[in-house]
């Protein structure tokens, strides 16, 4: 069985990897795995505010994946998994696939905006694309509900 990765985020485009996701992994009995990732720049204060901060940090990511969980479940019967961690993007997301050699599919929305796909994409698609060691499938941010379900 297969799991398909995403990172949550709060980005639109988010939506349609998790679309992707979710549709892909019930076609094929495969499972979802959510990683959501904390920049430790949003901690450099004194330790006992960072430490509040991060927690705080936490509790929004629980509780924006209790959504799409709730939503998964209900439309595509996938119970999906969160992972958290905290670091550089890019090198979570990498740690956590060797960590874990289940996940076979790395999903990713790419952006609409002036400022292209987005960094995460623009890394792994370029400079550090290398560094992955399974196949990364780029859901553009443009694509519509009825496009993903048709392409999945």
């Amino acid at each position: 069985m297969r799991t398909l990765l995403i990172v949550l985020d709060e980005t639109p485009e988010m939506l349609n990897a998790m679309r992707y996701a979710a549709i892909r992994a019930a076609k094929t009995g495969g499972n979802v795995e959510i990683l959501a990732i904390i920049s430790p720049e949003e901690f450099q204060h004194f330790m006992g505010v960072a430490d509040v901060m991060r927690q705080e940090a936490r509790e929004k990511i629980e509780a924006h994946f209790q959504i799409f969980k709730d939503r998964m479940e209900k439309r595509e019967g996938i119970t999906p998994k969160l992972a958290i961690r905290e670091g550089d993007k890019v090198d979570c997301i990498l740690n956590y696939i060797k960590e874990n050699p289940h996940v076979g599919l790395l999903v990713l929305g790419a952006g609409t905006g002036k400022d292209g796909a987005g960094p995460i994409v623009t890394a792994l698609t370029g400079r550090r694309l290398s560094e992955l060691t399974i196949p990364l499938t780029i859901v553009p941010g443009s694509m519509t509900k009825e496009q993903i379900e048709a392409v999945t």
